[in-house]
């Protein structure tokens, strides 16, 4: 399974982003997928996730209303679309691919490389 990011870069406050996953090496239309993110000296979290057949999604509470997940089947291509932007959404951007039978986002088995998103003020 790979999983290669793109999309980020430097933004100023108030500014959009979209970033892209593409996706190999597994069923991808039948796969959950998630992002999550690492600010330096902190934690891994969670940022958004959305089912196999979009008809779900979900985000931390961090980036309700200012992100959006979204997902191309046809592309093997999962999107997190990124406005308002703010110095605290600083961090690397990671995506997750997961696996049958696996619920929780935390435990999906297949990791992206990253992708820098730095926030100026």
């Amino acid at each position: 399974v790979q999983l290669v990011e793109s999309g980020g870069g430097l933004v100023q406050a108030g500014g959009s982003l979209r970033l892209h996953c593409a996706a190999s090496g597994l069923t991808f239309s039948r796969s959950a997928m998630a992002w999550f993110r690492q600010a330096p000296g902190k934690e891994r979290e969670f940022v958004a996730g959305i089912s196999w057949s979009a008809f779900r999604t979900n985000y931390a509470d961090s980036v309700k209303g200012r992100f959006i997940i979204s997902r191309d089947n046809a592309r093997n291509t999962v999107y997190l679309q990124m406005n308002s932007l703010k110095p605290e959404d600083t961090a690397v951007y990671y995506c997750k691919a997961g696996a049958p039978g696996i619920l929780n986002p935390a435990e999906y088995p297949y990791w992206g490389q990253g992708t820098q998103v730095t926030v100026s003020s």
